[in-house]
């Protein structure tokens, strides 16, 4: 927390502990992929931490990361206080029971060749205990699926949502503290979203789970999200909480993610609609400065960093109104 890039970590108990993390790809020619550069966050007991930006904004690889999936190129990710990056691989195996992460894809998450009653008894399986078939069913009941009519089939007969409450049932046999999930129900028809997003919910309070929510859609994030931490770029632009985004958001980028939702105007602040630049070669300073119509000379030689405007609200820009 003596970083000025990790100002907005809390002291105390924390589940979740991220302190500047990198994650970069080889590209070939020698360039690189700066998909993460250098971020920090942190995740309380029960607490819900939204991660929203637009694709291409390096959360996804945040959240891999976390997982280390694969390990991050630097910096620290700590779990119930462990380290777990540079853990030998069966260390590492024993620690990751306690997170787990729900995929963008519920059907490609699923092996094709197996019944739903040994996808979700996978976990335990591997690590050399089955669970009787009691508690699996529990699992699948707790997911809202009839075990008598799901047992035996294979993804492929399942629906999409379905496929999401097993991946959801196989994730929480392993009693994890922290759940991450990765755009849960980009991929799911609307009418199906809202069944899962309750689903998670309530899963979450009744189990006490903590959970990172990475998502793109604004209304969804803030939905179900205590905090929300905003990226663009693979950097951080603000921290927020959730009740405080639609009045109180600061940063342009914000504002501009916000002036999408019709429901939601944000004042005169109209970021601009210039392409995103490429994370091969980020901008100099502030990565947002090509698209904001705040940016001066300033933004292109400093990077701005994370500053407390309010209580729990922390944002990166010179000219945050």
């Amino acid at each position: 927390m003596a970083g000025t890039g990790t100002t907005h970590l809390r002291s105390g108990d924390r589940v979740l502990s991220v302190e500047d993390l990198v994650v970069e790809f080889p590209a070939g020619r020698g360039r690189r992929v700066h998909a993460v550069s250098g971020i920090s966050f942190d995740l309380l007991d029960g607490e819900t931490l939204g991660i929203l930006g637009e694709s291409g904004c390096g959360k996804s690889s945040a959240g891999r990361a976390v997982m280390q999936l694969p390990p991050p190129t630097a910096g620290s990710v700590r779990l119930n206080g462990a380290e777990l990056t540079g853990l030998a691989p069966a260390a590492l195996r024993e620690r990751r029971k306690e997170m787990q992460m729900i995929l963008q894809n519920p059907v490609a998450a699923l092996n094709p060749r197996r019944k739903v009653a040994d996808l979700v008894a996978e976990g335990p399986s591997v690590r050399g205990r089955r669970p009787e078939r009691p508690r699996i069913e529990a699992a699948l009941e707790a997911v809202g699926l009839d075990p008598a009519t799901v047992w035996d089939r294979r993804p492929h007969e399942l629906s999409g949502g379905q496929c999401q409450r097993v991946c959801i049932a196989r994730a929480l046999m392993l009693d994890p503290r922290v759940l991450i999930l990765d755009e849960p129900v980009s991929s799911l028809d609307v009418s199906v979203q809202a069944q899962i997003l309750n689903l998670l919910e309530d899963t979450g309070k009744r189990l006490g789970l903590s959970m990172v929510f990475i998502a793109h859609d604004l209304a969804v994030v803030k939905n179900v999200s205590d905090r929300i931490m905003v990226m663009y770029l693979g950097k951080v632009c603000e921290v927020i909480p959730s009740a405080a985004l639609a009045g109180s958001a600061l940063h342009p980028y914000t504002r501009l993610l916000l002036a999408s939702v019709p429901e939601a105007p944000q004042g005169d602040a109209e970021p601009g609609a210039a392409e995103l630049p490429s994370p091969l070669d980020p901008p100099s300073g502030c990565r947002f400065r090509t698209r904001c119509p705040l940016a001066t000379d300033l933004c292109a030689k400093e990077e701005p960093k994370l500053r407390q405007t309010a209580d729990g609200h922390h944002v990166a820009c010179h000219h945050a109104r």
